[in-house]
């Protein structure tokens, strides 16, 4: 006799159930938040194509939610080309624009969307 287990998949940024996985992880009412946050006017203090990177990053998945304290939401954010992991929340980033900290990096950008869009 065979059993099947069914796993139950959440939205990663409210922990609502899905009826069906998403390559964001998110369900959607948050990715309509998500969608919405990427066109504020707060994002406008940023390079263009930063922000059209973090909005990519988020559309694929990018941002995997770590640790949420309540103030400051940290991330694991993947690199451009998939190989790397860094630890990314808005007030800085491991990845090598972050440290160098010249200018804000896609990664910081995608965690102010998502704060933007709680």
């Amino acid at each position: 006799m065979a059993t099947t287990t069914e796993t139950e998949t959440r939205c990663t940024k409210c922990g609502r159930r899905l009826r069906n996985e998403s390559p964001d992880g998110l369900g959607p009412k948050c990715r309509r938040k998500v969608r919405k946050a990427t066109r504020s006017t707060e994002l406008g203090q940023y390079k263009e194509h930063l922000v059209e990177k973090a909005a990519e990053l988020l559309e694929q998945g990018g941002m995997v939610p770590l640790r949420d304290t309540g103030k400051n939401a940290v991330y694991l954010a993947v690199s451009s080309d998939g190989q790397e992991f860094y630890r990314t929340a808005r007030a800085a980033c491991t990845c090598p624009a972050g440290l160098r900290a010249t200018y804000m990096c896609a990664h910081r950008i995608a965690a102010h969307v998502l704060a933007l869009a709680s």
